[in-house]
This record gives C-alpha cells, structure tokens and sequence, in this order.
C-alpha cells in the first residue's frame, strides 16, 4: 500500500497531505490566505508566495506528526508544479524537491489541474474512465474527457473569463468581499433570479465553449443602473447566479451531444461547491442516463490531499518513473497540450 506526500501551493491555500492508496486521507492541513488578501478584493500573488514560504514547512511538519509518521514512512513526493501563481508554485515544488531529495523518495510534480481532475476518484471508488468532467475554477473553465491518468481530451473551454473569476468579480462590484464565490451563492438565496435581465453568452452555440466576460460586464452595468430599476442586490446576485447556471447546463448539454459515451457526468474545481450549480448538473446527468459524481465540498476548493491523490494514481501506473529534481515550475500547464486553439480565446484557455 502505498502513501504520498502532498503539497498544493499554487494560489491562495498553503496545504499539506498525506493519502493512501485505500483513497484514506491519514491526515491535512490546510493555511487560508482569505484574510490577507480580503483587503485588496483578491489575491496579490506576492503576498501569497511570501504565505507560502513561512507556512508550509510548519504544516508538513504537523500533517505527519498527526499521521504518526516520519518523511521516511512515504513512499513519495507529490506537489503542484504548476498551472498557477508562479511564485507560490516554486516554494512548493522546491519544498518537494528538498524533502524528495533528503529523504531519497522519488518526487511526483503534479499539474494542479490534474489534481481537480482526479479528485473524484479518490471520494469514490466507482468512477472509472472515461468521464466528462467540467471543470470550473477561478481560474479555469474546461470541459475534458478524462480518459485516464494523464490521457485528458479537452472538448471545451472559455474564450474570456472563468466562471470562478466571473463570480468573484460580481462579488466585488456587490461589495460583498472575498472570496466571492461563497458570498455570491448566500446572498442569491434571498434574492430573485428572475428580476434582472442578463445575457447567457454562447447559448446554443454549436461548440460547448464557455464565455462570461459579457456577463460579467452586464452585472456591472445593471448595478450602475440599480437606482433606475426595481431591484435589490440580492435580486442581482440570483439573476447572475441563474444566469451563469443556465450558461453552464447549456454548454455541458451540448459536450454530451458529442457522444464520447462516458461512464459519468463529473464536476470538479472550487465552482463545484456551489449547491445550486451542483443541483442543476444532476438534473442534467439524469435527463442523459449518466451517474452525477461531485468531491465532498472539501476536495473541490484548493486542497493538497487531491494533489497527493495524483500522486497515487501516478505511482499505480505501468512503467512509473519519478519526476527529475530539475523540473522547472510552469505558470501554465494545460492538460490537454494537443487541443486545437479556440478562435478568439485568449491564453487562459
């Protein structure tokens, strides 16, 4: 059986794991930069490099002692090596580098995306290959065929704007703070999804692409003109939130109309924690006689148990060789490197 070491640097969340292969977490921790970077309305990537830098060695060193175990008990080390905020990315891989090398462990330099993309697998040992994962980030909308442990067919992605950067932006023109996303969903809960008119961009499109820049500029104009209309903030919360949902149903619709016959309807990545989003894919897997398989909220945002998950899934595979020492960290790492460019998308995609 074996045991990995993760660690997950790549934005706002400094985090330490340590995963079986019985998909057991023996133990994580995880620091959250949110009241660091809640002034400024969103993370600033030195001060969350420089968070990194003094936490994470503290948290590896406690995620063992609760495991009851030493660095010479696991049987590697797996860290985010990227896509990400460069800085916090090099502190963590260097970090692995250093432990991997000390201890004579082989490392594993996981693509963070990877990670996501993976983390159902580790809540549920049913899922098996291929499923058609979205996956929804603040910094990634991406709609993959996941075919296996490093095999990932990307069939959609944004041409603009993430959703979780959507929601994070529309948060902070509700002045509602950071992180957005949660407060976003709260505040719709009282509202009225059905008091504002917004666009649903791309909607009926013949590819599954994503785009919500347009969106996003809507609820800002819409709140500039809130004075004009007969509507709260709330009411504008549930009509974006209803808006992006009716944007994210329509585009995984049309993913599936593809045909690549998965064995399931995935969703992954800190946007998968919102409820009303979650419902909808349900529904949505049901009307195409597919399983819905969702991480427990706590495996959907940022988190280094999914990263030493991939690791595992790494060690399993036939002819597994270890990552060498002088892998360089990438601010950009996309799982599907073979994809054909999106006309009018730009370098997030």
């Amino acid at each position: 059986m074996g045991i990995v070491l993760g660690i997950e640097s790549s934005c706002d969340e400094t985090a330490a794991a340590l995963v079986d292969s019985g998909r057991r977490i023996l133990a994580q921790h995880i620091a959250s930069q949110d009241e660091a970077h809640r002034p400024y309305g969103g993370v600033v990537p030195e001060i969350a490099a420089r968070a990194h830098a003094e936490r994470l060695a503290p948290l590896i060193k406690a995620t063992l002692a609760d495991a009851g175990m030493t660095l010479g008990d696991v049987d590697a080390v797996a860290a985010t090596a990227g896509p990400g905020l460069i800085g916090g990315v090099m502190v963590g891989l260097v970090t692995a580098k250093a432990l991997a090398m000390a201890s004579d462990k082989p490392l594993i330099a996981i693509n963070h995306l990877e990670g996501h993309a993976l983390s159902p697998r580790l809540a549920d040992a049913s899922l098996a290959f291929p499923y058609l994962l979205l996956l929804v980030s603040g910094g990634h909308c991406q709609i993959l065929l996941v075919e296996g442990v490093g095999q990932y067919r990307r069939l959609a992605t944004t041409i603009d704007d993430a959703l979780g950067e959507a929601f994070d932006k529309t948060a902070k023109i509700l002045g509602l703070g950071y992180p957005g996303g949660p407060a976003v969903e709260r505040l719709a809960r009282q509202g009225d999804a059905k008091a504002v008119r917004l666009p649903r961009p791309l909607l009926g499109s013949a590819e599954p692409h994503f785009s919500f820049a347009g969106l996003k500029s809507a609820v800002l104009r819409a709140k500039q003109a809130m004075n004009e209309g007969n509507y709260t903030d709330a009411d504008l919360a549930a009509s974006f939130q209803q808006a992006a949902l009716d944007c994210v149903l329509d585009r995984t619709r049309k993913a599936l109309e593809l045909n690549h016959n998965p064995t399931a309807l995935v969703v992954a990545g800190g946007v998968a924690a919102n409820q009303v989003i979650r419902a909808g894919l349900e529904v949505l897997a049901a009307q195409n006689g597919l399983p819905f398989v969702a991480p427990p909220l706590a495996l959907c945002t940022d988190n280094a148990a999914m990263i030493a998950w991939a690791g595992i899934e790494r060690l399993g595979l036939a002819g597994f060789s270890p990552d060498p020492l002088d892998f360089v960290a990438r601010p950009r790492w996309p799982l599907d490197p073979d994809a054909a460019p999106v006309r009018g998308a730009g370098v997030k995609a």
